[in-house]
């Protein structure tokens, strides 16, 4: 696994994701002022890179609109030089086409690319709300019962060839180890080149638990599979968020926190920002390991990124 040579932390800020929705937290941004605005209040805080999913600007629902993905990366840009990662993933129910159609509008120096299919249930949350804000959050919720996300070869070799020809970084999301094989798969085939910054999605309910005995698993076989020609950064959905994140800092990792991933900051707690989570993962990376978090020219640097100048916004 490859680490900064600074043992510097890289932290990633998901801030608002395509799983919650908002009658689960009033502090879940949606519109696209409220998502810049809490990605530059991330960045001030520690992350070195903010991971986007846009949202109707009315309802706060998912989804894929080019034009929400410019004007939050623009409104971001005139405030702050953190790397912006739009996500390919968008809502788990998009098809790839559409979901890849951001790489080339925004020429992003990063993105994510989710790395196999799973089934996705987000439907465990019904039993958390009694009173919905919006009539689209428990038919969007109650959907994911009968939900595939769909990530076939045939959608990774055309997602990361695009990824490729827009001189992109991919984020490989990986969610369970099978994932990992894919990955390889890939690289035997061609479709993407080492070195590979992959991110360890643990915890969805489909894919693969958020145990600290997983996380290792994992890490065995990506080292396995990939020894030095790639860095690891983890993600925890739930409760498991900052034990799993502080693990992964303790092995040398990165981590990515964010109300995509946990609305909370502690048992029985809504964080009230996505600042609030860098923050307490900030202090906990200099607390239990003695690692800072990574300055933007470092992280450049380390994961091979474009210059900014040559983005699309």
């Amino acid at each position: 696994m490859r680490t900064l040579e600074s043992g510097n932390v890289i932290v990633t800020c998901a801030v608002t994701g395509a799983i919650h929705t908002p009658s689960l937290s009033p502090h879940l941004p949606t519109t696209p002022e409220e998502i810049a605005e809490d990605c530059i209040a991330a960045a001030e805080a520690g992350a070195a890179v903010v991971h986007v999913h846009v949202r109707d600007r009315e309802t706060g629902e998912p989804v894929n609109d080019p034009e929400l993905f410019e004007e939050v990366a623009t409104r971001v840009r005139e405030e702050s030089d953190v790397i912006i990662q739009p996500t390919t993933g968008g809502a788990p129910d998009s098809a790839p086409e559409e979901r890849i159609e951001v790489v080339p509008e925004l020429e992003p120096e990063m993105c994510s690319c989710n790395m196999g299919s799973i089934n996705f249930g987000l439907y465990p949350m019904l039993a958390s709300v009694e009173e919905w804000e919006y009539d689209w959050e428990p038919e969007y919720l109650e959907s994911t019962t009968d939900l595939i996300f769909r990530n076939t070869f045939g959608d990774l070799e055309v997602m990361l060839g695009t990824i490729e020809e827009h001189g992109t970084v991919p984020s490989l999301e990986c969610y369970d180890v099978g994932h990992l094989y894919n990955l390889s798969h890939c690289v035997e085939q061609g479709w993407i080149s080492p070195p590979l910054h992959i991110e360890f999605v643990m915890g969805i309910h489909g894919g693969i638990g958020a145990s600290a005995e997983n996380l290792v698993h994992m890490k065995r076989v990506a080292d396995d599979l990939f020894g030095e020609e790639y860095s690891l950064s983890v993600i925890g959905a739930g409760r498991n968020q900052f034990p799993l994140t502080t693990q992964a800092i303790s092995m040398g990792a990165q981590a990515r926190v964010g109300l995509e991933d946990n609305l909370y900051l502690e048992r029985g707690r809504l964080a009230e920002s996505n600042a609030e989570q860098v923050e307490k993962i900030v202090d906990l990376a200099w607390s239990i390991a003695g690692r800072e978090p990574a300055s933007l020219g470092e992280v450049r640097d380390f994961l091979g990124l474009k210059d900014p100048a040559e983005t699309a916004f």
